[in-house]
C-alpha cells in the first residue's frame, strides 16, 4: 500500500487539464463572443467619466441613488440607439464616479447627453391616447373619437389661415434641446404652478411650439397652450418607436406636453397638463405590500411645499371624470405610471397601488426617489477615440505581448535548458488560462480588455517567469548541497513556495489597492494584473511543480547531462549525488557458490590463481 503522503504528479496535472478544459469549453460555446470584449481605446468610441456631487456638502450619495443614477443614464444612451453601451459604477459613495462608455459615438453627443440632472414631475392628464401615430387622412388603426379630432383639428387649423404659429418653425422643425439657463427659467416658472383642466379645443394662439424631434432621438410635443395645432402634433407622434419610449429628453415643466409611456408597459400617448409638482419635493418613497389585498403598493411622502401642492390638485382632480383624475408620472420626457386619485390627499402622504409585483413597485419607488438626482453630474473625464487609432492600438498591443513572452521564453531556454522549456510551456498554458478568463468575464459580467488591460497582462509575464526562477534556482542550490535531483525537486519546492506565495500576495495586493483608488483605463491595468496573478498561482502549483518532478524523476535528467540545465559542469559539483554509475557484471562457476552471473558488483575485479596439484609421491623432502 503506498504511503499517503507521496507526491502524485499525474493527478494534479490530470486536474489542471480538465480544468483547463471547462474553461475552453466555456469560453469557447457557440452562441457567443469567442473574443475579448474590447475598451473603446481598441475599438474607438466615446467614455465619459461622471463624479456625482451631492447637493448638500454634508449629504452622503447612497448605493440606491447611484444605481437609479445609473438606470436613467443607460435610458438615455439606449434612447439615440447606440448598441453595446456600458454604464458602470466604480467606488462608492461621495468618491464614487459613474463610467459611461459608448462605441463610436460622438464626443459632444454624449457628454451632453450624460451629463443632465434627471427631470421628475408630476402632470395632470388630459387625454390619453393610441401609441400609434394618425395620419392626416385617417388611415390609421387608433381610438374612437381621434378621427372626429383630427377633422376637428383640421378645421381649426384652416379657420386660423395657417398663422397661428407665424415667424416660428414649420410643423416638423425640432426643438433645440434647452441649455443650463432655459432650464432654470423653466424651474422658475414652475415656481407655483396652478393644476388646470384647460378645454382640448384650446384656442390656437401664436404661441405654439412645435414638435421637438431632438438630438437625443426621443421626440417629444410641448406648447404653452393645448391648441388645435399642438393636438394634431401629439396625434402625429408615433409612440411604437423604441427612441420614443425611452426618454431622454428634458421637457419644460411649465408647458403642455405630448409624450409617450415608457417600458415595459409602453402602450398609449398622453397629453399632460403643465407640472403641479416637481420631484424634488418628494422626501421618500417605498415599495410595500398591500395591506388591504393581494400585490404590492408604493407609498410616498412629500415635504411641505409638495404636500400643499398635492393637497390642491387632488382635491382638483378627485371629482373630475376619466382620463381628467389621473395625475403622470414624467422622468426625463416619458410617462413612468398614470394613477388616478381616489380621494383628495390632504396629509402629504400617498399611497399608489395598481396590482404591482414587488419588482415594478421597487422600480416605481426607486424612481420617486431618485428620479429627480439630489445630486449633480460633474464630468470628471472625456476620452474619444476614432475606430482607426482603436485597430492600431489592438494590434500594437498584441505584437508586444506576443514579443514579451517569445523573448522571455527565449532566455529562460538558454539559460535553463530543458527547465526552460518546461518554463516556456509553462507561459503558454498561463496564456490560454488568461485569454479564456478575459472572453469568460466579458461574457458574464461585462469586463472589457483595454490597452492598459494588455499592459497589465504584459507585466504578469515577467511575475510568471520569475516564479520559474526562483523555483529553478532553489532546486539549483539543493543539488549544490549533496542532494539527489529528485530531492532536490521536492525540497526545493518547499523552500521556493514560500517565495512564490509572497510574491504572488505583494502584486494581487498592489493591483487590488490600485484597482480601489483609481478609475478608467488604470482599473483595466490593475485588474488584469490581479487576474493574471491568480493565474500565475495555478500554472505554478498545477503545471510547472509537477512537470518538474516527473522530470527529475527520469533516467535521463539524473544522468546530468548537458542539456538537462542541472550538469555538474553547469551547477559547479563533481557530480550529481545518486548518480547511477555504470554497472559491472562477475561471473561465477555453475555450483561455486558465488553470486549470479547477472548480479551487479561493485567491487574490484581480483586476480584469479591457477589451482595447486598435490604430488601423491611426494614426501616433503627436501635435496
Amino acid at each position: 500500500m503506498a504511503a499517503p503522503n507521496v507526491y502524485r504528479p499525474g493527478r494534479v496535472l490530470l486536474l489542471l487539464a480538465i480544468f483547463v478544459l471547462i474553461l475552453t469549453v466555456w469560453a469557447l460555446f457557440p452562441g457567443q463572443a469567442h473574443t475579448p470584449k474590447l475598451g473603446l481605446d481598441l475599438q474607438g468610441g466615446t467614455q465619459v467619466i461622471l463624479a456625482p456631487k451631492a447637493i448638500n456638502e454634508n449629504d452622503e450619495i447612497t448605493e440606491d441613488q447611484l444605481n437609479q443614477a445609473v438606470e436613467i443614464i443607460r435610458q438615455r444612451v439606449n434612447g439615440i440607439g447606440v448598441a453595446e453601451a456600458d454604464v458602470s459604477v466604480q467606488g462608492a459613495g461621495n468618491d464614487a464616479v459613474i463610467v459611461v462608455s459608448v462605441p463610436g459615438a460622438t464626443q459632444d453627443r454624449i457628454v451632453e447627453l450624460v451629463g443632465r440632472t434627471a427631470l421628475l414631475d408630476f402632470r395632470p392628464v388630459d387625454q390619453i391616447l393610441n401609441p400609434a401615430p394618425a395620419s392626416a387622412d385617417g388611415q390609421q388603426a387608433q381610438d374612437p373619437g381621434v378621427q372626429d379630432q383630427i377633422d376637428k383639428l383640421n378645421k381649426q387649423l384652416n379657420s386660423d389661415g395657417g398663422n397661428s404659429d407665424s415667424g416660428k418653425a414649420g410643423d416638423n422643425a425640432e426643438l433645440p434641446a434647452q441649455s443650463d439657463n432655459q432650464q432654470k427659467d423653466n424651474g422658475k416658472k414652475t415656481a407655483d404652478p396652478q393644476p388646470s383642466a384647460t378645454d382640448s379645443g384650446g384656442s390656437g394662439s401664436s404661441d405654439t411650439t412645435d414638435a421637438a424631434d431632438t438630438q437625443q432621438g426621443a421626440e417629444i410635443v410641448q406648447s404653452p397652450n393645448n391648441n388645435a395645432k399642438f393636438q394634431k402634433q401629439v396625434l402625429a407622434l408615433d409612440c411604437t418607436k423604441t427612441e420614443n419610449i425611452n426618454g431622454g429628453t428634458p421637457d419644460d415643466p411649465a408647458q403642455w406636453l405630448g409624450t409617450c409611456q415608457r417600458p415595459p408597459e409602453a402602450n398609449a400617448k398622453y397629453i399632460l397638463e403643465p407640472a403641479f409638482i416637481k420631484g424634488d419635493t418628494i422626501e421618500s418613497a417605498s415599495a410595500q405590500l398591500n395591506p388591504q389585498g393581494a400585490g404590492w403598493i408604493v407609498t410616498l411622502d412629500f415635504d411641505s411645499e409638495g404636500s400643499s401642492q398635492l393637497a390642491e390638485a387632488s382635491q382638483k382632480l378627485y371629482s373630475l371624470p376619466e382620463p381628467k383624475n389621473r395625475f403622470a408620472i414624467v422622468l426625463d420626457g416619458v410617462v413612468v405610471s398614470a394613477p388616478s386619485f381616489n380621494e383628495p390627499i390632504l396629509g402629504g402622504s400617498a399611497q399608489i397601488t395598481g396590482n404591482f409585483t414587488q419588482q415594478e413597485a421597487s422600480d416605481l419607488a426607486n424612481v420617486l426617489k431618485f428620479g429627480a438626482l439630489p445630486m449633480t453630474l460633474e464630468v470628471q473625464a472625456v476620452e474619444s477615440v476614432s475606430p482607426t487609432i482603436g485597430a492600431d492600438s489592438l494590434r500594437y498591443g498584441i505584437i508586444a505581448g506576443i514579443l514579451g513572452l517569445v523573448l522571455v521564453a527565449i532566455y529562460l531556454l538558454f539559460y535553463y535548458r530543458a527547465l526552460g522549456i518546461v518554463a516556456g510551456v509553462s507561459l503558454l498554458v498561463a496564456g490560454w488560462i488568461t485569454y479564456c478568463m478575459f472572453v469568460i468575464l466579458g461574457n458574464t459580467i461585462g469586463f472589457t480588455l483595454t490597452l492598459a488591460g494588455i499592459a497589465g497582462a504584459i507585466v504578469a509575464v515577467g511575475i510568471t517567469a520569475d516564479s520559474f526562477v526562483v523555483y529553478f534556482e532553489r532546486l539549483r542550490d539543493e543539488i549544490r548541497e549533496g542532494k539527489s535531483l529528485r530531492r532536490a525537486a521536492d525540497d526545493g519546492w518547499v523552500r521556493a513556495r514560500r517565495t512564490l506565495l509572497a510574491a504572488d500576495f505583494v502584486s494581487f495586493l498592489a493591483a487590488a489597492v490600485l484597482y480601489w483608488l483609481s478609475v478608467g483605463n488604470v482599473r483595466g491595468f490593475a485588474f488584469a494584473l490581479g487576474l493574471t496573478t491568480i493565474v500565475d498561482v495555478i500554472v505554478a502549483f498545477w503545471f510547472t511543480r509537477p512537470l518538474v518532478a516527473i522530470m527529475c524523476r527520469s533516467a535521463w535528467m539524473q544522468r546530468g547531462s548537458g542539456f538537462t540545465g542541472v550538469s555538474p559542469k553547469r551547477l559547479g559539483v563533481e557530480s550529481l549525488a545518486g548518480k547511477q554509475r555504470p554497472r559491472t557484471r562477475t561471473r561465477s562457476r555453475v555450483g561455486a557458490g558465488g553470486p549470479d552471473e547477472d548480479e551487479p558488483s561493485d567491487e574490484e575485479p581480483t586476480k584469479r590463481k591457477r589451482p595447486t596439484l598435490n604430488d601423491p609421491y611426494d614426501d616433503g623432502a627436501q635435496v
